[in-house]
């Protein structure tokens, strides 16, 4: 085992490269999301150090336009033409310059008056940026785990080769990097990804079946866009940050776990060969991951919430139902098999999601219908990205003509 791309530049606690000095001009694919907010406001309160030179989103055109006046960037994309089409140009703050489509986007992270890329774009839609951020060497703070679902492998190979380097966002892997410092790779034992357990921890079969998108949208701990949300809900989030964590850190799967942990305190833990347990704990604020991704190795102080120690407050462990939220278990076999499996999971996942947001499956029906498509495609151990791409097609088609088999039909498999 190693610690992926991270490992080579930050043991030693020295600065990653001559970019960590001064101030880091930012690129900020999603801004309009919860996780490009959440950035923004993070960039707000180091003036000195973060310096935003473009933002994207996909079709919120007049939040984009606002963002744009705010923080003056170089340039802002956006990437859904008609969306782009009711733009008023003249709006425009002075000397900032949009371009439209996902390959315009793409053109600009490559440049040069961009130092890191902030990838917050939900789903696969978020690899091709990366994707041209890491083939142009820069350095990528990662909160879209489907790049990594989709294309670990050749994501992971690529910034070896071109130098750029790879830091975690979602909370779960921040946490992961910070505890593993405390040791060799050679010493770790297993990884531990925390899960609040989503609003349905404890729900039974009955209970789940009746399950209705205002409730999934409910989440106890974070506010999130819908998909993750809702992924939160079907413990599919999980999933694909196991599948994220095999790659990110360069570990099997017989050496992932996942504990539930309702308080969201503790955000994951390591556990070393000689039994020592190494957790990263701050309540909930994804600013801090944020921050830590810009600035590490620095820690300054930020804009995130502390711990009242002078309240009395408890955290509790448990195992996931793996038998109730079955998504779990397609994390773990995907992560065991790599290959074109995490385009096809994470392909049908967001068909799936978007049919029972539209109120077309049930709850129950994600897991279900991930699990069919992913048996019934012809599995390639090593898939280049046109590959990836055709069968990314493929799951979504097929998962959008997914019909739930009939009770009776079902009761006699």
């Amino acid at each position: 085992m190693s610690f992926g791309i991270v490992e080579p530049r930050v043991l030693d606690g020295k600065p990653q490269s001559e970019k960590s000095s001064g101030c880091r001009r930012v690129a900020l694919l999603g801004s309009t999301g919860s996780i490009g907010k959440s950035t923004l406001d993070v960039v707000k309160h180091f003036p000195e150090r973060l310096k935003i030179t473009g933002l994207s989103a996909h079709s919120r055109v007049a939040e984009l336009l606002e963002q744009a006046r705010c923080h003056r960037p170089e340039w802002i994309a956006i990437t859904d033409k008609e969306a782009a089409a009711t733009l008023d140009r003249s709006q425009l703050p002075p000397g900032v310059e949009c371009v439209v489509g996902p390959e315009a986007l793409a053109r600009k992270v490559a440049g040069a008056d961009v130092d890191v890329v902030v990838a917050a774009i939900v789903g696969s839609a978020g690899l091709l940026g990366t994707w041209a951020a890491l083939e142009a060497g820069k350095d990528i703070a990662v909160a879209n785990k489907e790049t990594l679902v989709m294309a670990g492998s050749l994501v992971m190979d690529l910034a070896k080769r071109r130098g750029g380097r790879i830091m975690p966002v979602d909370s779960e892997h921040s946490a992961l990097f910070q505890a593993l410092l405390s040791g060799q790779p050679a010493q770790v034992k297993r990884l531990i990804l925390t899960g609040s357990g989503g609003p349905f921890r404890g729900h039974t079969p009955l209970q789940l079946e009746q399950v209705t998108l205002e409730q999934a949208l409910r989440h106890p701990t974070w506010k999130m866009g819908p998909k993750i949300t809702i992924d939160s809900a079907t413990l599919m989030n999980k999933a694909l940050e196991l599948i994220e964590a095999r790659w990110l850190f360069d570990i099997g799967a017989d050496r992932l776990e996942v504990v539930i942990h309702p308080e969201s305190i503790v955000h994951s833990l390591v556990e070393f060969e000689d039994g020592s347990v190494m957790a990263q704990a701050s309540p909930p604020d994804m600013r801090l991951p944020i921050q830590l991704a810009l600035l590490w190795p620095e820690r300054p102080s930020g804009p995130t919430r502390r711990f009242d120690w002078s309240r009395a407050f408890q955290w509790r462990f448990e195992p996931p139902d793996r038998t109730n939220f079955p998504a779990l278990n397609l994390g773990f076999e995907v992560a065991r098999v790599g290959g074109s499996a995490g385009a096809v999971l994470n392909a049908a996942n967001e068909a799936a999601v978007g049919r029972f947001l539209q109120g077309d499956i049930a709850f129950l029906d994600i897991a279900q219908a991930c699990s069919e498509i992913l048996a019934h495609h012809t599995h390639d151990s090593s898939p280049g990205l046109e590959e990836l791409s055709r069968l990314d097609a493929w799951a979504r088609r097929e998962t959008m003509k997914w019909k739930r088999p009939s009770r009776a039909k079902a009761a006699s498999l």
